[in-house]
């Protein structure tokens, strides 16, 4: 009897002990629909490890059935940097996040970073990924009066 007793302890303090690896770590995924579900940019945020502060990032472009890919883009950290989306030409957008730039293609297919050389705004802004309830939401831009 004193056996089992030991035994369910020890059980749920390692349950306990693995609890806070669990729920650190952050996989979550959210998106700008561009047309309708099959033409779409996705942010996918990662972080694999509870101790590190570094959240690897994906930048998913889709256009069904012509394409989709996932292409990595710079880290960020668990405190979600928000991340500005342009309409910067036909099927093509400029993604801002700090100071990095990113251009993403769901014509070409194509994501890859961009160093904006004069500096301005390429297009109109169509809304923001950033972080609301500890979850990333896309939030489109207000339309224009």
């Amino acid at each position: 009897m004193i056996f089992s007793r030991r035994h369910a302890l020890i059980r749920v303090l390692v349950s306990l002990a693995v609890l806070p690896l669990l729920t650190a770590c952050e996989n979550s995924a959210t998106s700008m629909i561009v047309e309708n579900k099959d033409h779409a940019l996705v942010l996918v945020r990662e972080q694999p490890y509870f101790w590190s502060d570094e959240v690897v990032q994906y930048v998913i472009v889709s256009r069904l059935p012509d394409c989709q890919r996932r292409v990595k883009i710079h880290p960020d950290r668990a405190m979600m940097t928000p991340v500005a989306v342009y309409e910067a030409g036909h099927l093509l957008w400029a993604l801002n996040q700090g100071g990095r730039w990113y251009l993403a293609s769901t014509e070409g297919c194509q994501v890859q970073d961009w160093n904006n050389p004069g500096g301005q705004l390429p297009g109109p802004v169509v809304g923001s990924f950033g972080q609301q309830n500890s979850k990333i939401v896309f939030t489109p831009a207000a339309p224009a009066p």
